[in-house]
């Protein structure tokens, strides 16, 4: 593949829900432009973007992956994103880096909860979308339904058909273009050969229409193509085609297409589009370039897919990564689609290619000249809300895991990973259970290491109810010196800190060189609480009286004989279990509110207020830990996959009494197993 200036690129990123035909879509795209000369099937796992073995199993992308195809005189790295919930970071790094996302729709189910994501996530970065309506083919597909759905859902975006279908469902056999005028019918569904032909009679009063409408809406993005149209001037083609590529460029509407991916209906036409009107690369001063993905392939390493903003980039350089201030050479460029390389001298503003074997760098870096150091925006990436426990099958895998989780965490910045000291686990977090299946895939195929997965402990806390007063001696004679402490201390609930400790000693009943010796007995026995063995909090201790032996104290004997009095104590002073309270919120649209509150109620939590936000609304509430284990699955059940949370921990709170005996009796069994 040739090097190509900046002026004949564009960088295309497909998305939308799973099952809309994103993946045949760029299969179809590629065969039109020679680039392959068999269009795989998804079904049969032969696609040049889902070549990953998961993806290849599960049938679903998993990966945002780089398909670039030459159409004319014009390179377009066409980007293929996920469409199922649990990889929205892919989606937001393909994103990042292109001039225009294509929402694709399919004719039948219309606009569903990934498209409304992605459109967000192309709003929050004033991306410039094209809508493309799918499989109108299909039985039940209606491109006029689809197109009021749009226009009801976002009735601030300018919807603008540029095409309409020939025919519907099993009789769908062309489009109509809009702006030329013209009809092209398919003749070969195999090589997507078509014959252009006058706009037949039965749409000709639509298409007038429609064009009408096309001009009003691309005339304000020229000055004085706008005059012209106030003026009451008919606007030419080219008039309009000046037009409607700065308003494309401008956001200032959203062009409609229409087509079959899988009957090759249409697709010439878009490519035509992207080519023509899709906006070029803008290029920034300086030599820079940002790392938008990584991949950990088996043969060559790491794999750093980077996008070049300015400059030229060339193999055997040396370059700054101006996020983390190290500097690291530049071995082979290689441009990918799918899974094939292709080795290249150097990579030119605008374009996207990849490097492998980086050691320092990770999604979102920066990459510069060192002499003129520069630092792009990085990739806002969700953040992950559904943890689960992991750990090895094998005894004594534990550090080959580590290491496995580390590199596939390069990956996906959707993953976080953490040790939990107060349970003893290792927590992984993701955004869904089909991330984190296919992470436990990825760790067997990959890294030989099986693991076990399983919900986080809960970090449960004890405490006591009222003040007593114990005494602990520890007194021990084994010939020579023996072992003796004797104290007295006084246990209270203390609320202003986890935990106080005192002395109010007098006549040196203990002597002050054990006193210290005593807080730390009393400190290691608060790790482990009287009715399950939980760290014990909210207390205070006074050391209020005891007694030494000259010759057989030390502070030894002191540490044991607190951790004797404590122990005691704690059984005395009516134990209670504490649980941990998060601070959440959650944003749902309006229609799910309702449902949501309901479910927090049930789930023991307190709401405390809601903040609406255009379609949204943000409930805040107070609620268990322990009922939060699930929420991501929950919630995305409750609301189609629309709302969203964060939480954070916020206060321990004692359990209330009719749950506290039955929780304390699982918690034991659950520790005996």
């Amino acid at each position: 593949m040739k090097t190509y200036d900046t002026d004949y690129l564009r960088n295309v990123c497909l998305v939308g829900h799973g099952g809309a035909g994103k993946t045949s879509l760029g299969e179809t795209i590629l065969f039109n432009s020679g680039a392959i000369t068999r269009i795989g099937k998804v079904s049969e796992g032969n696609t040049v973007s889902d070549f990953l073995p998961e993806e290849v199993k599960h049938q679903v992308s998993i990966s945002t992956s780089l398909m670039p195809f030459e159409w004319g005189r014009v390179k377009v790295n066409l980007l293929d994103s996920p469409g199922y919930l649990d990889f929205l970071g892919e989606v937001k790094s393909g994103l990042r880096v292109a001039e225009c996302g294509v929402l694709v729709l399919c004719g039948v189910a219309g606009l569903e909860v990934q498209a409304e994501i992605a459109w967000g996530f192309m709003e929050e970065q004033k991306l410039p979308k094209i809508i493309f309506v799918n499989k109108l083919d299909r039985k039940n597909a209606n491109f006029g339904k689809v197109l009021d759905q749009l226009k009801d859902a976002y009735p601030e975006a300018r919807m603008v058909p540029l095409q309409l279908p020939l025919g519907q469902e099993s009789s769908f056999n062309g489009v109509i273009d809009i702006l030329e005028n013209k009809a092209y019918v398919n003749e070969d569904n195999e090589s997507g050969k078509y014959s252009t032909m006058e706009v037949p009679e039965k749409y000709k009063e639509e298409v007038e229409l429609l064009r009408e409408q096309l001009a009003e809406a691309v005339a304000e993005a020229d000055d004085d193509i706008l005059m012209k149209y106030l003026e009451g001037e008919t606007l030419s083609e080219a008039d309009l085609q000046t037009a409607l590529r700065k308003a494309l460029k401008q956001n200032l509407m959203m062009p409609v297409l229409c087509g079959s991916a899988v009957k090759n209906i249409g697709i010439t036409r878009m490519m035509d589009f992207l080519v023509d009107y899709a906006p070029a690369p803008e290029v920034h001063e300086q030599d820079v370039a940002l790392v938008f993905k990584t991949l950990a392939d088996s043969y060559v390493g790491k794999m750093s897919f980077f996008r070049v903003y300015g400059g030229e980039f060339k193999a055997e350089t040396w370059v700054l990564n101006s996020t983390n201030g190290s500097e690291e050479k530049i071995g082979q460029p290689l441009f990918l689609r799918g899974k094939n390389q292709e080795p290249v001298a150097s990579v030119s503003a605008g374009d996207i290619a990849v490097i492998a074997k980086l050691q320092e760098v990770k999604t979102g870096d920066t990459l510069c000249n060192k002499e003129y150091p520069v630092q792009l925006e990085g990739i806002d990436f969700p953040v992950p809300t559904l943890s689960v426990a992991i750990g090895p099958k094998t005894k004594g895998d534990e550090d080959r895991l580590g290491g496995a989780l580390t590199r596939l965490i390069e990956e996906d910045p959707t993953l976080t990973l953490h040790k939990n000291t107060e349970t003893k686990e290792l927590i992984l977090t993701g955004m869904g259970e089909m991330q984190l299946e296919i992470l436990q895939e990825k760790l067997a195929r990959k890294f030989g290491v099986d693991v076990t997965t399983k919900v986080p402990r809960v970090p449960y806390r004890e405490t006591i109810r009222k003040a007593v007063k114990v005494e602990g001696k520890h007194k021990k004679q084994t010939g020579g010196h023996g072992q003796y402490g004797h104290v007295w201390i006084n246990l209270e609930p203390y609320s202003d800190s986890d935990f106080e400790f005192a002395e109010s000693i007098f006549g040196g009943a203990v002597p002050k060189q054990y006193i210290p010796a005593v807080e730390k007995g009393i400190r290691e026995a608060m790790t482990e609480g009287a009715m399950v063995g939980y760290p014990v909090t909210d207390i205070k201790v006074t050391l209020c009286d005891g007694s030494y032996h000259a010759v057989d104290s030390s502070e030894m004997a002191f540490k044991l004989a607190a951790i004797l009095a404590f122990r005691k104590g704690v059984e005395l002073a009516m134990p209670t279990l504490l649980e941990p309270i998060v601070e959440l919120e959650v944003k749902v649209p309006e229609a799910f509110m309702g449902d949501v509150i309901a479910d927090l109620n049930g789930k023991r939590g307190r709401v405390l207020g809601m903040d609406a936000s255009g379609k949204f609304t943000t409930i805040h509430a107070h609620v268990p830990q322990a009922e939060m284990m699930r929420y991501a699955i929950d919630l995305r059940s409750l609301t189609q996959g629309r709302g969203s949370f964060t939480m954070k921990f916020l206060r321990y709170e004692e359990v209330p009494r009719k749950l506290s005996e039955t929780l304390v009796n699982q918690l034991k069994a659950s520790n005996n197993q």
